[in-house]
């Protein structure tokens, strides 16, 4: 799998009411990963408009800053 770039978790923007952090693309749109996504173990925030991905880099510990992880 090839990624477009690798970002810190905390680089991202976190919008709580949509349990969802999203980064900005290049193709004017936002990569998303949901807080559910993130708890199963997905690493891979995708934009909807095109074809890049981004792999999102976070332990279990940073994960708890916003929110419980009882999934």
């Amino acid at each position: 799998m090839s990624f477009y770039d690798e970002i810190e978790i905390e680089d991202m923007e976190w919008v709580e009411d949509l349990q969802t952090f999203f980064y900005p693309c290049p193709c004017g749109d936002k990569f998303r990963i949901s807080f559910e996504e993130l708890c199963l173990g997905e690493e891979v925030a995708r934009c909807p408009s095109c074809s890049l991905m981004i792999r999102v880099i976070y332990d279990e510990e940073s994960l708890m800053n916003y929110g419980s992880i009882d999934i």
